[in-house]
């Protein structure tokens, strides 16, 4: 695949998860049968994009000489992939950066990676020293914290600009809340607006 193709395939992908925050679960076929064979199917797909993201991470931390355990998961059809360190590590940090920017990259990398590999677009999920998850808990304050807003005030809220994947978990956890969450904006701007209806 040349490098034009991937980056068309990626430009298309980072545009698909911005007009598609829900990053929905594909629709289940009608026939069980193929249902299930397509369930295996796309298990085997998600076994061999870890494997191949695993491959790539493990050669950067190895150019990097940066010390890290390589986890792969595959859970609710997406496959999970996490770097961790036993002891503290600056050089993982350093992969985090700062609100997560480089870890939104190499993630992007990783999932060009698995593409150029297996020409089948990624929806994999990295993350490093538990960022992911530190940070999906601020983002339930966040939600919390708007949606006690809109109840005291009867006003939108909007939040700040954030990741399709971010998004993601902030419309869940407004939706849980009983509220509304759409999101707004272009690119990098992009942002969720919480409110009653």
């Amino acid at each position: 695949m040349s490098v034009e193709s991937s980056e068309h395939a990626l430009s298309a992908e980072v545009s698909e998860d911005q007009d598609n925050d829900a990053e929905a679960v594909t629709a289940e076929g009608t026939n069980a049968g193929a249902a299930a064979a397509d369930k295996g199917t796309s298990a085997s797909r998600l076994e061999e994009e870890g494997d191949v993201a695993a491959d790539y991470l493990e050669e950067l931390l190895d150019i990097a000489d940066i010390d890290g355990d390589i986890d792969i998961e595959v859970r609710n059809g997406r496959t999970y992939i996490s770097i961790v360190a036993e002891e503290e590590s600056a050089g993982l940090e350093s992969l985090v950066g700062r609100d997560g920017e480089v870890l939104e990259a190499l993630q992007e990398l990783t999932r060009l990676s698995v593409l150029s590999a297996t020409e089948n677009r990624s929806r994999l999920v990295l993350d490093i020293n538990g960022y992911r998850k530190e940070r999906a808990g601020h983002l339930q304050k966040i939600a919390e914290d708007a949606v006690a807003t809109v109840k005291e005030t009867g006003d939108a809220v909007a939040l700040e600009p954030m990741s399709a994947y971010e998004r993601k978990i902030v419309h869940d956890a407004v939706a849980d809340l009983g509220f509304v969450s759409e999101s707004e904006g272009e690119g990098a701007g992009r942002h969720i607006v919480v409110s009653a209806d």
